[in-house]
């Protein structure tokens, strides 16, 4: 589960801060959403939610683990344990083929499962991209390299920053199936980013992040 408590961030020379007291608790197998306009600090709080980044003050406990408690090394494995990351900008490894990126973390965790990788490549549209190199993907291919990835290693929590923001509506609506599915069959929390009205009404709850603090919608 996600608790987060008071949280601040003010990066240095801005005038007010861009997380402010900011309070948020998804339970496991719970969805939360999170719209508002560019630059008002959503991809700032995933940072923050997956120890990318430290906040000022306040506290985030995540999978029972308080984050401003580890080191940088001990925030690395955290997430490779509990965390599903999907990045807006992918961060795949350009020098692997679809098949090991998507392998990647969970063989770094030890839970890698072949049969479990095929179904859910297959489950979203890259069944015929197995050993194809990512570079010579379209963007909407990426993405979805991006999001087996995060589901692979089967994370108690995942955090999404525009999972669907390079995909066509078809598509769309089926990743958006799968990975609200995927958490709740889990019992995985669910932190989604999105500028998607139809991806954030899937959540269970839904917010609108405004002068650094959240607002039921």
């Amino acid at each position: 589960m996600i608790a987060v408590s008071e949280l601040t961030k003010t990066y240095a020379g801005a005038s007010s801060p861009i997380i402010d007291g900011l309070s948020l608790q998804v339970k496991a197998g719970q969805s939360a959403s999170i719209q508002g306009a560019s630059g008002c600090g959503k991809s700032t709080l995933l940072a923050l939610l997956a120890g990318f980044e430290q906040s000022d003050s306040g506290s985030i406990n995540i999978a029972g683990q308080p984050l401003q408690t580890l080191t940088t090394s001990q925030a690395d494995t955290f997430r490779k344990n509990h965390l599903g990351v999907i990045f807006q900008q992918f961060n795949l490894l350009e020098c692997f083929n679809v098949w090991d990126n998507v392998a990647f973390t969970a063989r770094l965790k030890g839970n890698y499962d072949k049969a479990r990788q095929t179904l859910l490549l297959e489950n979203l549209g890259l069944a015929h991209h197995f050993k194809s190199p990512v570079s010579r993907l379209s963007g909407g291919e990426q993405q979805r390299v991006a999001i087996a990835r995060a589901l692979n290693h089967q994370p108690e929590v995942v955090l999404a920053d525009e999972p669907t923001g390079n995909l066509d509506e078809q598509t769309s609506d089926s990743v958006s199936n799968l990975l609200f599915a995927y958490c709740q069959e889990q019992g995985a929390s669910l932190v989604v980013v999105t500028h998607s009205g139809d991806v954030a009404s899937r959540a269970q709850m839904q917010f609108r992040l405004h002068l650094g603090r959240l607002q039921a919608v």
